[in-house]
């Protein structure tokens, strides 16, 4: 089961493999993944497998604080780019006491007992110490398969890392999307959604955001597949089968 976590103007995604294991990707701003995560997790599941931050914007890291703080985190992965806010700083200190740390690039996959594959797409190689003049083009890109269902998680990664991830000829194609950079125009190009080709894309954005995401360019990319957002459906839940 997937959860897209309605945390307002931010990403969050909760998955939970059939024996139960628990991947949160992101944080969201503030604290509303706590009450998101009290309303989807049974009330004595405090321990998440894997914890993923795509990139340390505050909207994607700033709700992981508090949760290293309530869940016991036993795996974490993270890119380590060179990067400063307080929450980075807090996140990092939390962690290096709380969970084992992997530093992110494609030869970091993880594999649950019940088939769940999590496979790193990009970055290609390690880019931990590195300063990015778009810190969304430093997001850790995710394919995760379980069966044969696939689920692409892209962070904020824009139309750049888009190109890159074309060329390379990595495995895409994916049932589910998460739009890239909450819809921004910047990201889902038609080039990249026509190689992933979808049958639903989740957009997560908050009906409060001076952004203007999603932009009408990525809402009319879209047209013809099943588009959810956490703005208009609040939190987006969908299930699969092996």
């Amino acid at each position: 089961m997937v959860n897209f976590l309605d945390v307002g103007q931010g990403d969050s995604i909760l998955i939970q493999t059939p024996n139960n294991h628990i991947i949160l990707v992101d944080g969201g701003a503030e604290t509303a993944v706590l009450t998101e995560l009290n309303d989807v997790l049974p009330f004595l599941q405090k321990k998440i497998d894997l914890l993923v931050l795509t990139h340390p914007h505050s909207d994607h890291i700033e709700g992981l604080v508090p949760v290293i703080e309530k869940y016991d985190v036993e795996s974490a992965l993270i890119t380590g780019v060179d990067y400063t806010n307080s929450y980075y700083d807090e996140f990092l200190k939390d962690l290096r006491g709380e969970a084992r740390i992997y530093f992110a690039y494609a030869g970091t996959d993880f594999e649950f007992d019940d088939g769940v594959f999590v496979d790193v797409l990009y970055p290609f190689a390690p880019i931990v110490g590195e300063e990015f003049e778009n810190l969304n083009n430093s997001s850790i890109v995710l394919r995760i398969t379980y069966g044969e269902n696939e689920i692409l998680l892209t962070g904020d990664a824009e139309s750049e890392v888009e190109t890159e991830l074309l060329e390379s000829g990595v495995p895409l194609q994916s049932d589910v999307m998460k739009a890239g950079h909450h819809g921004s125009r910047t990201a889902t190009s038609s080039e990249f959604l026509e190689e992933v080709a979808p049958s639903i894309v989740v957009i997560q954005c908050g009906s409060d955001n001076s952004f203007g995401h999603p932009h009408q360019e990525t809402l009319d990319n879209l047209s013809g597949i099943d588009v959810y957002r956490n703005d208009l459906d609040g939190r987006v839940t969908l299930r699969f089968r092996e």
